[in-house]
């Protein structure tokens, strides 16, 4: 499916301003292997890029991608992208030649996204958007490799990050393609956490959460806990793989404890973003145990619900909508504007709860000489089928 988009342009200046400043360099695009970022210099350029970032995205900062990578690719082969200008990193992106697209034997070079990666957004410095993007693609013309095309998943439809790519498309004339959309759930307004629930639930609704906390509190004592520091983590972090694994996650092999290398990204992030200042911890106990729990990164003026668990022996009381009903704080936090669910389109239980919606897509670009772009143009319209037009004339 091809979703047509409407380019965003800035205005124009007008000409009595003051002379503008002197423009900066075109940024340099060199690579680097993911090991040597692993030091501490390279953290700290890449940490202070990572607040200055127009997009956020916790999935690509240093905490949590050099767990992921030293967990899921040893051989070490993806590469980062390092945009430099005079000296200072202003963007960064994971990226690796992939043999296959989406079980098709089709080569192409692509940002690295992994299961438990949610957004596939560069970091990029505010303000060098299209920069960036124009060395990116200017790189992928020159070391295309056995590449085909230049895909970049998981990558949010609105934004100016998103907005300088479509400029940068439409200047150059270069053919790109929108191949999957998706709407997935994210809470952003003005309302109070009560005035929210009140206008995106029933009143009976309501009155049956009301229900199910009152059955649940004759059980035991029900407390809600929430925490952005790192006091008690590793035993929150225990806990939280236990009752994941304990549910039908764990029986179909896809909880986190399922796999070493998940366990060992879940308990490296959760410790890295709260050295960062980046984790918010949301439990629900009943008698101190853990009944519901929710990790949230937090980057301002973002936030994201990262992982969520339930007991399912307390499914009755619905445990993990009271916990989402309780994270409608999140709406009072004077640093977050918005929160991304980073659930799947459709999700039965968040989608009722949460009104706004993020569009999130892949999109596909041609690189390389006109060959190349040629077939690139035969594989795009083969798959999406009788509207191939692109999302650039």
């Amino acid at each position: 499916m091809i979703v047509a988009t409407q380019a965003l342009r800035a205005p124009l200046a007008e000409p009595q301003q003051e002379a503008a400043a002197i423009p900066l360099p075109a940024p340099i695009m060199r690579t680097a292997s993911w090991s040597s970022f692993d030091a501490p210099d390279a953290r700290a350029a890449w940490d202070k890029l990572a607040q200055r970032a127009s997009e956020p995205n916790p999935f690509f900062e240093s905490w949590y991608l050099l767990p992921a990578l030293r967990t899921q690719d040893p051989d070490q082969s993806v590469t980062l992208l390092c945009a430099e200008q005079n000296g200072a990193l202003i963007g960064l992106l994971p990226i690796r030649l992939e043999r296959r697209y989406y079980q098709r034997p089709v080569p192409h070079l692509a940002s690295w996204h992994h299961p438990n990666c949610f957004l596939g957004a560069p970091l990029v410095a505010a303000g060098q958007e299209r920069p960036f993007w124009q060395a990116l693609l200017e790189w992928a013309d020159r070391n295309p490799g056995s590449g085909l095309f230049l895909h970049l998943p998981q990558l949010p439809l609105a934004g100016p990050l998103y907005a300088a790519l479509i400029d940068e498309l439409r200047a150059q004339g270069r053919f790109a393609a929108l191949v999957h959309r998706e709407d997935r759930a994210m809470l952003a307004s003005d309302l109070s956490a009560d005035a929210y629930l009140e206008a995106a639930l029933s009143g009976k609704k309501r009155k049956e959460l009301r229900r199910q906390f009152a059955r649940l509190s004759e059980l035991g004592d029900i407390q809600f806990e929430r925490r952005t520091d790192a006091a008690g983590l590793e035993r929150w972090v225990d806990d939280f793989l236990a009752l994941e694994h304990s549910g039908w996650k764990g029986a179909a092999g896809s909880a986190l404890a399922s796999h070493h290398a998940t366990t060992l990204l879940f308990r490296e992030g959760l410790a890295g973003a709260a050295a960062h200042g980046r984790l918010e911890r949301l439990t629900l106990t009943l008698d101190g145990e853990p009944i519901a729990m929710l990790a949230s990164f937090l980057t301002p003026p973002g936030a994201f619900s990262y992982k969520t668990a339930f007991d399912e022996r307390f499914s009755r009381f619905s445990p993990g909508v009271l916990l989402q009903r309780e994270n409608l704080a999140m709406l009072d936090h004077p640093a977050v504007r918005w929160t991304d669910s980073c659930a799947a389109a459709d999700h039965p239980m968040i989608d009722h709860i949460w009104r706004e919606r993020r569009a999130i897509g892949r999109v596909s670009i041609a690189i390389g000489g006109p060959l190349r772009r040629f077939a690139f143009r035969l594989i795009a319209k083969a798959e999406l089928g009788r509207n191939p037009a692109g999302l650039t004339p």
